[in-house]
């Protein structure tokens, strides 16, 4: 602001009042624009109170700035330099409606002229468009009294933290919610997988609440849970990537045919089918559990940010989310990330065995598997040879790494250690390129096969891959209880598909990828991406 300031011939501080007096004296003219240094941030930024701005912020900047020198009264040109304040007013518009909605409130307390240019809807219109995507016409708020100016302050610029992909509290079940700006709105769509075993269907959705701006004063929150339309609700931001909803009408969650239609209904949309229709005694067990369970979180949640995985150009495959098959529990939503040698899967959805937030499964990707061909693949002795084989590798690899390491800090003071380093480094340069060995001697894509006896929810599963690799899965009894990992196959089919065999269980799950392009999810770096990771499997545990 203090080169605006030194344009305009004025400054924040007080002192510019009487200096820009003088120098008009000086000039022999006189200017139409009072310097105004105690400017309203409500004025200045189109917001009100609480929901300005960042008044605090914008007033503690400005009172900081300090005075604006003085501009020089002749230029190199041997002409006195043009300020801002000769432009035309509709060319100020353009200029300012160019700058970042934030820092608008510090121009506007420059002069009146300037706050008054501010008043434009013109500009906060495209803010709105430039920062938040709005493209509705704004010019219909007018007939409510809203101006584009209180949409921009109190409504998408007050909840702005909450935009982007959020985990939900629900015990072991976990959900991944989408906040975003959906035309005059910000609504939390809930993502829920397609109906089991349907793994390559699109994602389902349903709204979880809106925020609106109604009238002037504040924007509404409105709860969208139930079946008997908007109702009111709460929204706080507990802290930074944390927040809670609350409902305030209850009762609109109810059904007049009680508990029994409400099961009936949830059943319906979250499965696709009727009790009836379900045989599986263990499965239906596993159903009423999930209902009573998430019934008792339908007037508050709290929801924690998630971010979707930073990419390589050296990663296998574009990491992402994917929805995946786990038996009589149904899909579920797993994270795939990279992390040199090792991919990760970890739940965003979950059940009562492996809660969400937990790593399901991790890919060794310095241990290909070489499958035999499809005659010996069906034969399940075979496949668990191999693997055990790889897994017994894998064991000796890691207790030698375990014993150097130990040798390492033993001799961390003796001169004679240094140049070993050298030597690991060299070690797991190998270790780390033999992903793209494998994948240089592998064929394009090779047949496949499931073995004899392995369960597969989807039969529809493709009958080629590109590459395998050892893994390990993470199995556990009823409420988390006694959990290990245990050996398994990755199977990559393509880009957007990969399977996993769970050796112990002699089961197949399918992993298909979720094809959104989530706004406001992308992580600020690396480590506030593994941070999360171990936020999220913490809480699980």
């Amino acid at each position: 602001m203090a080169v605006c300031a030194r344009l305009c011939g004025v400054g924040p501080a007080r002192g510019c009042r009487r200096r820009g007096a003088a120098r008009e004296q000086r000039r022999g003219g006189g200017g139409d624009s009072e310097p105004d240094t105690d400017t309203d941030p409500e004025e200045a930024g189109g917001g009100g109170g609480g929901d300005s701005v960042e008044d605090d912020e914008v007033m503690e900047r400005i009172e900081c700035a300090g005075p604006a020198p003085l501009p020089a009264e002749v230029g190199p040109n041997g002409r006195a330099p043009m300020s801002l304040l000769e432009l035309p007013p509709e060319l100020l518009v353009q200029i300012f409606g160019s700058l970042p909605g934030t820092d608008l409130p510090s121009l506007a307390s420059v002069c009146t002229t300037f706050r008054r240019i501010l008043r434009t809807d013109t500009i906060w219109r495209r803010r709105c468009r430039e920062e938040y995507g709005v493209c509705e016409n704004l010019r219909k708020l007018e007939i409510t009294g809203v101006s584009c100016r209180d949409v921009y302050a109190k409504l998408l610029h007050r909840y702005r933290h909450i935009l982007g992909l959020w985990q939900p509290d629900i015990g072991p079940y976990g959900g991944l919610l989408n906040v975003v700006v959906d035309g005059l709105f910000i609504i939390g769509w809930m993502y829920l997988p397609p109906h089991d075993p349907h793994v390559d269907d699109p994602m389902r959705f349903k709204p979880l609440f809106r925020i609106h701006l109604m009238e002037r004063k504040s924007a509404t929150v409105e709860c969208m849970y139930g079946h008997k339309g908007p109702h009111n609700g709460h929204i706080q931001i507990v802290k930074k990537d944390e927040f809670s909803t609350k409902c305030n009408q209850t009762d609109h969650h109810r059904m007049s045919g009680g508990r029994q239609e409400e099961f009936r209904t949830w059943l319906r949309e979250e499965w696709g089918r009727t009790l009836e229709d379900i045989f599986h005694e263990h499965m239906q067990e596993l159903i009423l559990m999930k209902f009573i369970y998430t019934s008792q979180y339908d007037n508050c949640l709290t929801y924690r940010r998630i971010y979707l995985p930073p990419s390589s150009p050296d990663d296998l495959i574009k990491p992402g989310l994917f929805k995946g098959t786990y038996g009589s529990h149904g899909l579920e939503i797993v994270m795939l990330s990279f992390h040199g040698r090792k991919a990760k899967g970890t739940k965003i959805t979950g059940d009562p065995n492996i809660p969400a937030g937990q790593q399901t499964v991790e890919i060794d990707l310095a241990h290909p598997l070489q499958l035999p061909d499809v005659e010996n693949l069906r034969d399940f002795s075979e496949l668990s040879r191999i693997v055990l084989e790889v897994q017994e590798q894998v064991r000796r690899e890691e207790q030698q790494q375990q014993e150097e390491e130990d040798r390492s800090q033993q001799a961390a003071s003796s001169p004679a250690a240094q140049p070993q380093a050298g030597e690991g480094a060299e070690g797991q340069e190998t270790a780390a390129g033999a992903e793209q060995a494998a994948q240089d001697k592998a064929p394009a894509s090779q047949p496949f096969v499931l073995p004899m006896g392995v369960i597969s929810r989807n039969e529809d599963y493709p009958r080629t891959c590109r590459i395998c690799f050892y893994g390990t899965g993470l199995i556990a009894g009823h409420g988390f209880t006694s959990p290990e990992r245990t050996p398994g196959v990755f199977v990559l089919f393509d880009d957007d598909r990969f399977g996993f065999i769970w050796l112990e269980l002699k089961s197949f799950s399918l992993y298909s990828r979720i094809k959104v392009s989530f706004q406001n999810a992308e992580a600020p770096s690396r480590e506030a991406f593994d941070e999360m990771l171990k936020n999220i499997q913490s809480l699980a545990t």
